[in-house]
């Protein structure tokens, strides 16, 4: 439904500003060059009236009767620095979960975007929001291109900048014109490398052949049989355990109004999910010593078993030593480029190839969408050439 319009005049020109499906529009089809119909982006007047004088500056640059520097939101803008603005993203980001506030992991993976964007901009004589566009981020990806960066590492860099300066236009901090129109191509299928059944099989035979090593002989089976992220792995606790029902339950605690807050366990998607628990780690879990702490499984001595310190002995105790049995071509992924969620990869692999539901194996994850599950019922290639073979073609 078109509502009926009002003229509003602007420094460059006279606008009809009408409402479409309760939508905001400025029409500058009366005017001496006919500027057309152009959305507001907005059902709110008040913030109609914000954004025409933009749109008004935006017009007559592209017509030649104003420059950049003219720009009613120039000033407002300049002032609005890469670290300002940085701190009141982050501040957004640190917001009560309850309000949508994100994880202390993403709160810690976003700040390690910025202490890389930021100086990268600097250097380019970028000092405030207004001048982060398509044009910079383009360079910013080919400058971690150069530095070989992850084709997902560099997507959620990207993503994360462009989100960030969405949610400043959202709060009225930029111009609606800052908004960063550059499309991503999100990855699929994974990178991340899948041992076998033989490498885990040489990583457990390591682990038991050397005493020290004993505590990440345990954590080998219990990633591998259960396909838990380390984080995941470090906060079980007995009681999680139920060894005559042969079932782990894995409770997101983070709104739970009963538990210390230090003591709180989140998982990442914030759901709960339980599942059995294999007959391999059954065997481990009985053998293993309870500790006061609760916790299931500790680090090398004793302590609480940190994800850091588990990857680092790993390489350094575990594949390095076992490299020359599993060698990996030049510019190939293999299994020294393994690493602790590739664990995941292995059970949700090994799940595949045994006809495991999907759906099933999903639940058993904690996923409610996974491209990596799927990923590994399409690449089933032994599965298909038996399929195959025992077609009756001819």
């Amino acid at each position: 439904m078109k509502r009926k319009s009002k003229s509003i005049a602007c420094t460059n020109y006279t606008w009809n500003l009408i409402q479409r499906n309760a939508v905001y529009y400025a029409d500058g089809r009366s005017c001496a060059t006919n500027l057309g119909v152009k959305s507001l982006g907005t059902k709110d007047r008040e913030e109609a009236l914000k954004r025409l004088p933009l749109l008004d500056h935006k017009m007559a640059v592209e017509f030649g009767i104003a420059t950049d520097d003219d720009s009613p939101a120039t000033q407002f803008q300049k002032t609005l620095t890469l670290d300002s603005g940085r701190a009141k993203y982050e501040d957004h980001v640190r917001r009560p979960k309850i309000a949508g506030g994100a994880s202390k992991a993403t709160q810690k993976r976003y700040r390690a975007v910025f202490d890389k964007f930021i100086p990268f901009a600097k250097k380019r004589g970028v000092d405030c929001w207004t001048k982060v566009n398509r044009m910079l981020l383009e360079k910013y990806a080919a400058w971690m291109d150069s530095e070989t960066y992850a084709y997902r590492t560099e997507y959620l860099e990207l993503m994360t900048i462009k989100q960030c300066v969405k949610w400043m236009v959202k709060d009225s901090l930029l111009a609606a014109e800052c908004i960063i129109d550059m499309p991503l191509k999100k990855a699929s299928g994974t990178d991340t490398y899948c041992w076998t059944q033989t490498e885990v099989r040489a990583m457990r035979e390591h682990c038991l052949q050397d005493p020290d090593l004993g505590w990440l002989h345990d954590v080998v089976v219990a990633l591998a049989c259960t396909g838990l992220r380390i984080s995941e792995l470090a906060s079980l606790k007995w009681s999680d355990i139920d060894l005559e029902g042969s079932r782990i339950s894995l409770t997101d605690e983070s709104k739970s109004a009963r538990k210390k807050k230090r003591n709180k366990r989140t998982t990442k998607t914030g759901h709960s999910r339980a599942f059995p628990i294999h007959p391999e780690l059954l065997t481990v879990l009985n053998e293993i010593s309870r500790h006061a702490d609760g916790l299931i499984f500790h680090g090398p001595r004793n302590g609480r078993l940190k994800p850091d310190t588990v990857r680092r002995i790993l390489v350094r105790d575990v594949l390095t030593p076992l490299e020359a049995q599993f060698p990996t071509m030049d510019d190939e992924i293999g299994f020294s480029d393994g690493r602790l969620h590739s664990f995941r990869h292995y059970f949700c692999s090994v799940c595949a190839n045994n006809n495991v539901p999907e759906q099933l194996l999903m639940n058993w994850l904690g996923h409610r969408q996974s491209a990596m599950v799927k990923h590994y019922y399409h690449v089933d290639h032994n599965e298909a050439a038996r399929q195959m073979s025992g077609l009756n073609l001819v």
